[in-house]
């Protein structure tokens, strides 16, 4: 008996082992897998700080963002509490930046790219390009392709359908950008393609609002910015490896 209950034991701890040593970090949020930090992928968000964030144009000043239950989370209530837009430290130019997102219903929200922190530039769009965040249940989704998630807000429609997931679920974003080539995905979709060199571009913001702002879609390398608006939105696994 003391041998079969021995033998029982060895090969509930061998596999135990076996479960343990092969399972992965792919569903713990915030966190690299072996192959994504062999492959250069660094955490733009630890899941329990604000630490590589700042307010733009105001520092670590305490604000509407804050951690929740591994979620860098932006508060829709409007009181006392600094508000805007969550900027990163670093300056990115060539990179590709994961991240998963939840909005409210009727949500509206965004992550800029290329930003330029003056004090000059009162806001992150006015230099940076953004790539929508917005619930299907917003008037715009319907109302205006060109501002869906996923878009080049207020540029062009979608490349290709894709179905954003409802309120209080987690979409899956990529922004990827090589010399001011960018390429946006949702839900795995390719959803926008762009090059900011060229005619088409340029073409595009003269004849659109944000031809009045002189620093706006000309740079190809800036900070990443996370838009603070009045409704509740979240972001976890923020990560970007340089390319």
């Amino acid at each position: 008996m003391k041998n079969q209950l021995k033998y029982l034991f060895t090969i509930v701890g061998v596999m135990t082992y076996l479960l343990t040593s092969c399972s992965t970090n792919e569903d713990v949020p915030n966190q690299l897998t072996s192959q994504e930090k062999e492959d250069g992928w660094q955490l733009l968000f630890d899941g329990t700080s604000l630490k590589g964030w700042h307010l733009y144009n105001q520092g670590n000043v305490p604000s509407a963002w804050t951690v929740q239950n591994g979620e860098l989370y932006c508060q829709p209530i409007f009181d006392t509490t600094a508000h805007g837009d969550l900027v990163s430290d670093q300056v990115f130019k060539n990179y590709e930046l994961a991240f998963e997102w939840k909005i409210s219903e009727g949500g509206n929200s965004g992550v800029f790219i290329n930003v330029l922190e003056r004090e000059d530039i009162p806001t992150t769009w006015t230099s940076g390009p953004e790539y929508q965040l917005l619930d299907k249940a917003h008037p715009d989704y319907e109302m205006s392709p060109a501002k869906r998630p996923g878009t080049l807000f207020n540029f062009y429609p979608p490349l290709n359908p894709v179905e954003p997931k409802p309120a209080g679920a987690w979409n899956q974003s990529r922004i990827k950008q090589v010399d001011g080539k960018i390429e946006f995905y949702l839900n795995g979709v390719l959803t926008t393609q762009e090059d900011f060199n060229s005619s088409r571009w340029k073409e595009s913001v003269a004849n659109s609002g944000f031809k009045t702002f002189p620093e706006f879609g000309k740079h190809m390398q800036g900070r990443i910015a996370l838009q603070d608006w009045s409704k509740g939105i979240s972001f976890r696994n923020l990560k970007i490896k340089t390319l």
